[in-house]
C-alpha cells in the first residue's frame, strides 16, 4: 500500500494537542475530476514543497491538460501512469492540515476494474468525499462507490458536485443532481450527507467561497471537512480485545497484545475468553511506557491475566456481561473483488480480526442491484457485485453485527490457493439455525460399528475424466472387498444424479455443490464403519480438498485416474464426448469446461497403459499396507 507526503516520524507531534485527525477518501466514476480535487486540496493547504511545485509547473506546460495553468491532476500522475499500464493499482495516502485539522486521504481509483481498493479506502476511512460531475450526474459507478463506503461502516458523506464551471455555476442543475442523488442515498443509512458545488481546476468552493456561486449560502468543501463530528464513541460500546500475540518473552512473563477495538478495561476487571468462556481478571494493563491503570478503545496494549488461560492469536478477550456471539453460522453482505465468480459450497479462507477459519457460502441469498436496490436472484456473484449470503465456519467463532462492532463485525474471504483476496463482507446478524441444532450424542460409536465389521472405515476417492476408468476400477477393487468379507459401498456421479443430486445440473456451481453432497454423504458411510468407493469426475482441487478435510488424516484416500484426453475421447463408453464436441452437451469437463489434475494424490494410475486389474491390485495393496483390511 502506498503512501505519499506522510507526516515523518514523530511529526503528529508539531500539530496542537487539541487538533483532530480525520480520515476519508475521495472517490466517483472515472474523469469526475478526483485526482484535480486532491490537488487543489494540496496545494491551497500549502503541502506542496517549491520544487515540486516548479517541477509541476514544467510538467503542465509538457503534458497538462488546462493550458498554461497548472495542472494539478499532474501530482498523482504516477498513479495514472500505473492505471495506464495495467499493473496493480495500490490506494494512495497523502497527508494534508488546516489550522483546524488534520487529514489522511486514500486516494481511490475511479474505474470499475478496480473497485477492490476502493474498497480497502472506504475500510479505513470515517468520512467519503463522492465527486460527481455535474454534466453527467449520477452514474452506477456513483452509485456502486457509495453502496460500498456505506457497506463499510462510513457515515458520513460529502457529494462534491464538481465542474460547475462548465455549466456557468448554475442553481439548478446543481439541485437536479443533487435531487437524484438524495433520492438514491436515502436507503443506505448515512448519518450525514452534505452536497457543494465546486470546480477543483479553478477552486471554487473548496477552500474559500466561491464569488461565481453568490445562491450557495452552505460550507465549502473544507469547511465541511473540518466541521464534521464524526466520533462514534467506540469506547462506550461493550469491551472487545482481538489477540493479536501471545507476548512471552521468557518463562516469567506471559501477555496478550493488540488495540482494544472497543470499550474500557481497568487493572482488576473481570474478563472472559470469548470463544471458551474461560473466566479471570486482568492483572496489569503494559505498554512499552510503562504499566497503566486503564485503557481505552484506541490503545494498543499487552494484558497481563491473573490466571493460567488458555489464550492464542485471533481470540477475543471480552466482558463477561457484554459477549459476542459464538457461533458457526452467520448471514452478512458480501462484495465480490474476484475475477472468478464466488461459488456456494467452495471453501474460502475467513480473516476475521486476527482469526483465520476455513469457511463456505451455504447460500447466496440474493445480489443487490446498485441503481435500483432491488433485490435479484443468482446464485454466483461476479467481480464487483455485492450480495446478501448465509456463511458458514469449520468452528464457532466470537461474531459481533458489524453495526455494532465495526472491527469485530468485518471480514475478508481468501482463495486457499493461491491466497489472493476474493471478497469482504460485514456481518449482519447471526443465524438462529447455529445455537438451536445441537449434535446428538450415540450410543453405538464408529469403533463400536468398526469391530463388529471386523475392518476399518475409509473414503477411496476416484477421481479423472470421463472414460479414464474410474467406475471400471472402482468396481473391480469393491468386488475384491466384498470376496473378502469387506463391508462396501459405492457412491457413484451418474448413480446419485438419478436421485440425491437430480436436482443439479452440471454449471460450475452446480457442479460444487454435487461434490459437497457427495462429501456428507461419505462421511456418514465412514461413521457407519463402511469402506465407501467415490468414483466421481469431482474436476476441481478446491472441492476434493474440501471433502479431504471432512477427514482424519489416513482415512481419505485420492486416487488419480490418470488418462490423457485423447485416450478418453477414443475410449468415449456412452457417446458423451461426440456428443459434447458436437455441441449438443454443454460444459463438459475436458471440453469446454476445465479439469484440475490431482496435485498430491495418495495413488496414480496412467490407465492408457496400466491395465483396470493391475490398477485394482495395486488399490487392494496399497489398503492392506495402511492396515484398512
Amino acid at each position: 500500500m502506498r503512501t505519499d507526503a506522510m507526516p515523518a516520524e514523530g511529526g503528529a507531534a508539531s500539530l496542537a494537542p487539541a487538533k483532530s485527525l480525520l480520515r476519508f477518501l475521495t472517490c466517483g466514476s472515472v474523469d469526475d475530476g478526483k485526482s484535480t480535487l486532491i490537488g487543489r486540496l494540496l496545494h491551497e493547504a500549502g503541502q506542496i514543497p517549491e520544487d515540486q511545485l516548479a517541477a509541476l509547473e514544467r510538467d503542465s506546460r509538457r503534458h497538462g491538460t488546462t493550458g498554461e495553468e497548472i495542472d494539478l491532476a499532474l501530482l498523482v500522475d504516477g498513479l495514472e501512469a500505473e492505471r495506464q499500464q495495467g499493473i496493480t493499482i495500490d490506494v494512495a495516502y497523502r497527508y494534508f492540515s488546516t489550522p483546524r485539522r488534520g487529514f489522511i486521504v486514500a486516494d481511490t481509483p475511479g474505474h470499475e476494474q478496480y473497485t477492490r481498493n476502493m474498497a480497502t479506502g472506504a475500510s479505513n476511512s470515517e468520512l467519503a468525499v463522492i465527486l460527481v460531475d455535474v454534466r453527467k450526474g449520477v452514474l452506477p459507478q456513483t452509485r456502486r462507490h457509495s453502496h460500498i463506503a456505506a457497506l463499510f461502516g462510513v457515515r458520513h458523506v460529502i457529494l462534491a458536485v464538481n465542474k460547475m464551471d462548465m455549466v456557468g455555476f448554475d442553481e439548478a442543475t446543481f439541485r437536479a443532481v443533487v435531487a437524484d442523488y438524495e433520492a438514491f442515498a436515502e436507503r443506505l443509512g448515512f448519518a450525514s450527507l452534505v452536497a457543494v458545488p465546486l470546480s477543483a481546476r479553478y477552486g471554487d468552493n473548496v477552500t474559500a467561497r466561491s464569488a461565481r456561486t453568490p445562491w450557495w449560502d452552505g460550507p465549502t468543501l473544507v469547511e465541511r471537512l473540518e466541521t464534521v463530528d464524526v466520533d462514534a464513541a467506540p469506547a462506550e460500546r461493550p469491551l472487545r480485545f482481538p489477540v493479536q500475540w501471545v507476548n512471552r518473552p521468557d518463562q516469567s512473563f506471559r501477555g496478550f497484545s493488540g488495540t482494544l477495538a472497543s470499550g474500557r478495561v481497568r487493572v482488576g476487571d473481570p474478563i472472559v475468553v470469548a470463544a471458551s468462556g474461560r473466566e479471570s481478571r486482568v492483572a496489569r494493563i503494559v505498554t512499552y511506557d510503562g504499566d497503566l491503570a486503564a485503557a481505552q478503545a484506541g490503545d494498543a496494549v499487552t494484558l497481563v491475566l491473573a490466571d493460567e488461560v488458555d489464550v492464542a492469536r485471533g481470540d477475543v478477550l471480552a466482558s463477561p456481561q457484554g459477549r459476542p456471539e459464538v457461533i458457526d453460522q452467520f448471514a452478512a453482505r458480501v462484495l465480490w473483488m474476484a475475477e472468478a465468480p464466488m461459488l456456494p459450497g467452495r471453501p474460502y479462507l475467513m480473516k476475521i480480526g486476527a482469526r483465520y477459519v476455513p469457511c463456505q457460502v451455504t447460500e447466496l441469498k440474493h445480489r443487490l442491484d446498485v441503481n435500483s436496490f432491488e433485490r435479484l436472484a443468482g446464485k454466483t456473484l461476479a467481480l464487483n457485485d455485492i450480495g446478501e449470503c448465509n456463511l458458514a465456519t469449520a468452528a464457532p467463532i466470537p461474531i459481533d453485527a458489524f453495526a455494532d462492532d465495526p472491527v469485530g463485525g468485518a471480514f475478508v474471504l481468501i482463495d486457499r490457493y493461491s491466497n489472493a483476496t476474493v471478497g469482504a463482507g460485514t456481518v449482519l446478524h447471526g443465524l438462529r439455525r447455529a445455537t438451536n441444532v445441537h449434535q446428538q450424542a450415540l450410543l453405538v460409536d464408529r469403533p463400536a460399528r468398526e469391530r463388529l465389521k471386523g475392518h476399518r472405515s475409509g473414503v477411496l476417492w476416484f477421481t479423472g475424466l470421463s472414460g479414464s476408468g474410474k467406475s471400471t476400477v472402482a468396481n473391480l477393487v469393491e468386488r475384491e472387498l466384498h470376496a473378502r468379507g469387506v463391508h462396501t459401498f459405492i457412491l457413484d456421479g451418474d448413480n446419485l444424479r438419478h436421485g440425491l443430486n437430480r436436482d443439479l445440473g452440471f454449471t460450475v456451481e452446480d457442479r460444487v455443490e454435487n461434490i459437497r453432497r457427495v462429501g456428507e454423504v461419505a462421511k456418514l458411510f465412514l461413521e457407519a464403519g463402511v469402506l465407501v468407493l467415490c468414483s466421481f469426475i469431482s474436476p476441481f482441487r478446491a472441492e476434493r480438498r474440501m471433502v479431504r478435510e471432512l477427514f482424519a488424516d489416513g482415512e481419505f484416500l485420492e486416487i488419480f485416474m490418470d488418462a490423457p484426453i485423447e485416450t478418453c475421447i477414443a475410449r468415449d463408453p456412452k457417446g458423451l464426448y461426440a456428443k459434447a464436441l458436437g455441441g449438443e452437451i454443454k460444459n463438459f469437463t475436458g471440453v469446454d469446461s476445465p479439469y484440475e489434475p490431482p496435485q498430491a494424490p495418495e495413488l496414480a494410475f496412467d490407465t492408457a497403459q496400466a491395465t483396470p486389474e493391475a490398477a485394482a491390485a495395486a488399490v487392494i495393496a496399497e489398503l492392506e499396507a495402511r492396515g484398512l483390511i
